[in-house]
């Protein structure tokens, strides 16, 4: 039977500071708890030793990514959660309509699923030509892939059923052109979008925006990580944008509540104040 190998707190803060000093990005103020599986697993896929990794942290300048990309949790669909897009559709478009220019972002948009289900819902309402989408992501990989919008079609079909349960028109298969096993995006879906690195824990605001979409990504934080990024996302939007957090997500700190008003409170979609 093979033995995995686990970590201490004391050898993950360690590691935490190697990272931090070696590379400059800090995992610091993430979930220790996931933090200290995603490290763990990394260990037994690679059968390493702490000493091994501790080992590339400082011999291998590429290594950084790696870590990022097996660290960083990068789970999407499309159309995920349709209760949700049920809720932008009634509560968030018919206000969004009102403006002449529209920009959205996606802040955590791994391989792009999310924001391509945006610009599906803003195209069947009419409101995609007058629209912006911005992804980012700390994981170059995942945008990548994002930036190709190419996924199998076992997936398409599992995003199909979501589509229609959103109660939107379609059909789904105008979005996408199939090759071989793969659906890619149309090209019309993708001129209206932009991909690009940007780093919640250490980046500031970049635009100005009418809607933000952080669905679970403030869960793998700390409370004060999360704190701090909150602030980041409400002072990136316009007066009266919208907040979209999902259901998994929730607001401790009063004082940042008291920067919102409720929009949907079983889904967390807020309204700046």
């Amino acid at each position: 039977m093979i033995k995995l190998k686990h970590l201490t707190f004391e050898e993950l803060d360690e590691i935490i500071l190697m990272i931090k000093m070696r590379f400059d990005f800090d995992f610091s103020l993430y979930s220790k708890a996931s933090l200290k599986r995603r490290v763990e697993r990394i260990l037994n896929l690679k059968k390493w030793s702490v000493f091994d990794l501790k080992s590339q942290i400082v011999n291998n300048n590429s290594f950084i990514q790696y870590l990022i990309t097996e660290i960083t949790v990068n789970v999407t669909e499309m159309f995920r959660d349709t209760n949700l897009f049920k809720s932008v559709i009634e509560n968030v478009i018919p206000y969004l309509s009102s403006f002449q220019q529209i920009k959205v972002w996606h802040p955590g948009v791994s391989s792009g699923e999310e924001l391509y289900s945006f610009a599906i819902l803003f195209k069947e309402s009419g409101l995609y030509d007058r629209s912006f989408f911005y992804g980012t992501d700390v994981n170059q990989q995942v945008l990548d892939e994002a930036k190709k919008g190419i996924y199998s079609l076992k997936k398409m079909k599992s995003y199909s059923e979501n589509f229609y349960k959103v109660n939107m028109k379609g059909p789904f298969s105008k979005y996408y052109t199939v090759m071989y096993d793969n659906a890619i995006i149309t090209e019309e879906l993708k001129k209206r979008s932009l991909f690009s690195v940007h780093n919640l824990v250490s980046d500031g605001v970049f635009n100005e925006f009418q809607l933000v979409s952080c669905r679970n990504v403030l869960i793998y934080f700390q409370q004060e990580l999360q704190d701090r990024v909150l602030n980041l996302l409400i002072d990136s939007l316009c007066p009266l944008g919208f907040l979209i957090l999902g259901s998994k997500e929730s607001i401790r700190s009063s004082a940042i509540r008291s920067r919102l008003r409720i929009v949907d409170i079983h889904e967390n979609v807020y309204q700046k104040i």
